[in-house]
């Protein structure tokens, strides 16, 4: 069994400002001759605010995708030659206005391996101070915060729906691993 995949051919389908799509015949691992497409992403953090409080910041904002608003923790792309916590400071003020003294790598996942390389860091960011919102230009960004408890009725009554804000707040509730 082969214990890397072998791409044998790449093409470029497509190239954006944030992503760029391939087409790739691959001998996966176990043999398997097949094309894939692919979507490259360089990666992204996912934040858990926490104010002082024990309040959560969550910010909703209009997702073209899913044609609608959604309630989501921060997040947003790294740029390159940032680091987890360079970008996570930076998203957390564009998004809310609010700076971190610390921010702590919780995990990594994939959100959706089977078509896309993004890879997302979930980080949690406490000692916040007020800053300067600094949205991009095409951002348009509502803040709210809530408890864990108030969080957590909105996931249960389905007004939670994007899968990286399921993974940070479900991620806070594990029991502790040894």
């Amino acid at each position: 069994m082969h214990k890397r995949a072998r791409i044998l051919k790449s093409k470029t389908i497509f190239h954006g400002r944030a992503v760029d799509l391939k087409v790739e015949r691959v001998i996966e691992p176990g043999g398997v001759d097949t094309t894939r497409e692919v979507v490259y992403h360089p990666g992204s953090v996912v934040v858990v605010p926490h104010l002082a409080d024990g309040r959560l910041i969550l910010v909703r904002q209009y997702r073209h995708a899913a044609r609608q608003s959604l309630w989501e923790l921060v997040a947003g792309g790294m740029e390159p030659g940032e680091t987890v916590r360079q970008s996570a400071r930076r998203e957390l003020r564009e998004e809310t206005g609010f700076d971190a003294r610390v921010v702590k790598p919780l995990l990594d996942f994939f959100p959706s391996p089977g078509i896309l390389t993004e890879k997302m860091h979930l980080v949690e960011a406490w000692n916040l101070t007020p800053s300067q919102k600094q949205p991009d230009a095409d951002e348009r960004i509502e803040t709210g915060f809530f408890s864990l408890h108030q969080v957590m009725e909105m996931i249960k009554n389905g007004k939670i729906h994007d899968g990286k804000t399921l993974v940070g707040i479900l991620f806070l509730l594990r029991p502790e691993i040894s």
